[in-house]
């Protein structure tokens, strides 16, 4: 096959959840911004308990290392903390895009974003500089990754138009808005 044959496009497997499916690959900006109060609040104290447990240990069984040699311990146990406090607070943010947790703030969200993309103009997901090819290369790869965050964490930087979505139904909400605008009536 040349370079300039186009390669099949893979669409996203459909995972039957309880709840709707936002996005099978989320840009990692996305998952970000729709982060939920509680989700900070996870991944602080999830960050917060290594360091935590470091001192707990060392009252109760205190390990006389001498002058010094406890602080490179916390400061470990602090950096390994706050990794593990950011990829909790990740993993609950993306499981609601994937439809795994209950997620009706952000297909409320994502009904919104999308909707006025659609009627400024703009590429729903974003625009990218890479090639159709790199970019079904990113999206294959990173398809549904939050789900084995725990193995290795893996992140979409890539903006592509591959989320296992039908994008029609932004574009219908748009024009029922739309619509709705000329004619003067509330939907």
């Amino acid at each position: 096959m040349s370079n300039t044959e186009q390669r099949p496009y893979v669409p996203a497997k459909a995972v039957p959840t309880d709840y709707p499916l936002i996005d099978s690959d989320p840009h990692f900006k996305r998952v970000v911004a729709y982060a939920r109060p509680g989700d900070y609040a996870f991944g602080a104290a999830a960050a917060a308990a290594g360091p935590g447990l470091m001192l707990t240990w060392e009252k109760f069984a205190p390990s006389y290392v001498g002058k010094g040699g406890f602080a490179p311990i916390m400061r470990l146990t602090g950096v390994i903390g706050l990794g593990a406090g950011f990829l909790m607070f990740y993993q609950r943010s993306i499981l609601r895009f994937y439809g795994f947790t209950e997620n009706k703030r952000e297909v409320e969200m994502d009904m919104k974003e999308m909707v006025a993309k659609v009627k400024k103009g703009e590429p729903l997901y974003g625009t990218s500089t890479t090639t159709p090819y790199v970019q079904g290369m990113a999206a294959r790869n990173s398809r549904y990754s939050g789900l084995f965050l725990h193995v290795i964490p893996w992140f979409n930087f890539v903006n592509h138009n591959q989320h296992g979505v039908d994008t029609a139904k932004y574009y219908q909400q748009a024009e029922r808005e739309l619509d709705a605008e000329r004619t003067g009536r509330k939907l």
